[in-house]
């Protein structure tokens, strides 16, 4: 029988498995979206060698399984299973994915007490993984306080000395990126946030503690380790060490775009498009994105509806583009101007700020509100700090568009 590898989950469009092992070997591995009414005749006829399980099965396919593991025996979850001779034996990787990503966040669980939001297959491996690091005391939550669990309203009234939060729920992922699955603000004695959610790259929830200066870390590097973890038992392989981190960073810098922020006239979507062709990327830019929409040039909706309107138009292109990944974007001048923006933009976009001198910024009609050497030094002024408190990286950009975006591709790929 040719080996074939793949995932089965009920909507896999937006996984990140096959990226995953394709960096690890050449073998095929496949998305298979499965109906829940297919899951047992997918199992019973076993067309393949070995497979991953994804929402909403690792709890399903256990019934079909010859054999499971140590490890989903005690979570009572499967995310891998592999085809031996007609037999199909289930094991659990999420436990290693958990652990190493609670140690890369550098969250420290030993002798703190912890809440895992949601009550699936993950909660149970967040259990069975803080309860193996020593937690003090762990309180599972959800909506209906069922299966031992509390509620949201309890968490908030009864648990306030709660330290660390491991996300296992789908709140805040694509395509509902706005959502969070709790308020930080009700947990002063918070140390450590984690959130199993992948895409985007960084949550609601992981921006709000990141503003808190609490160490945290979305769900990508767990779905890297337990993906390795995987294809090491598809195989009957260990691979060497590293592997696990090269393969991060790897996806990590295929998935998060490149945000360009700055002035009207500082060369954003001149340096954006040269980044794109030298990357292989597609470039969108959000006024040119306005203009499809609306089908009328940006003077013509400042004439006709005003500003207000037209930031309303922008913060719904932006925070459309934010959702994509591996994109270039680049911003008008003012998006910068509403928190929400920048907000969106951080979830999956590393944000260059393009410094170029105020001396080389030249008005033009076009842009509505830096027609003018005055409007233009207006604007300087007024937003120049907050392209610096937005921004991932300053770009001194007193240099030509070539040059730019070279200093902007060696930064991303560090």
């Amino acid at each position: 029988m040719t080996k074939k590898y793949g995932c089965i989950g009920e909507v896999l469009k937006h996984s990140f498995s096959r990226e995953i092992h394709a960096a690890l070997g050449e073998y095929e591995y496949r998305l298979i979206e499965l109906k829940r009414d297919e899951l047992g005749s997918f199992a019973e006829k076993g067309d393949f060698t070995g497979i991953n399980v994804t929402i909403p099965y690792k709890e399903l396919i256990i019934p079909y399984l010859y054999e499971i593991d140590a490890h989903a025996a005690a979570i009572g979850a499967v995310n891998t299973v592999v085809n031996r001779e007609g037999r199909l034996y289930g094991y659990n990787t999420d436990f290693y994915g958990m652990s190493k990503l609670i140690e890369h966040a550098g969250v420290t669980v030993g002798g703190k007490k912890v809440a895992i939001l949601g009550t699936g297959g993950t909660s149970k491996t967040a259990l069975a993984v803080v309860s193996a690091l020593g937690a003090r005391e762990v309180v599972r939550v959800s909506r209906d306080g069922k299966e031992g669990a509390i509620t949201y309203d309890e968490l908030y009234s009864k648990h306030q000395d709660t330290e660390v939060i491991i996300n296992t729920t789908p709140v805040g992922m694509y395509p509902n990126i706005s959502s969070s699955p709790v308020s930080l603000d009700f947990f002063p004695a918070l140390s450590g946030v984690i959130d199993a959610v992948y895409n985007p790259l960084r949550t609601e929830l992981i921006l709000s503690a990141r503003e808190r200066g609490i160490p945290c870390e979305g769900g990508l590097y767990m779905l890297v380790a337990q993906g390795v973890r995987a294809s090491e038992i598809f195989l009957d392989t260990s691979y060497p060490d590293g592997t696990l981190e090269c393969v991060y960073r790897k996806l990590l810098s295929e998935k998060e775009n490149i945000a360009l922020i700055g002035m009207p006239a500082s060369g954003k979507s001149t340096v954006g498009a040269i980044i794109a062709d030298k990357l292989g990327r597609d470039v969108l830019d959000s006024d040119t994105e306005i203009v499809k929409k609306c089908c009328k040039q940006i003077p013509d909706i400042f004439k006709e509806s005003g500003e207000a309107h037209f930031r309303e138009l922008e913060s719904d292109v932006i925070a459309s583009l934010s959702a994509m990944t591996s994109l270039i974007i680049a911003t008008g001048g003012g998006a910068v101007l509403k928190k929400e923006n920048v907000r969106n933009l951080k979830k999956n976009s590393r944000i260059y700020f393009i410094d170029r001198p105020l001396t080389s910024l030249i008005p033009t009609e076009d842009r509505p509100l830096s027609s003018t050497r005055e409007a233009i030094e207006s604007r300087y002024r007024e937003r120049y700090g907050i392209y610096l408190g937005s921004a991932d990286v300053r770009i001194d950009a007193d240099a030509d568009a070539e040059s730019v975006a070279e200093m902007i591709i060696g930064d991303f790929r560090k």
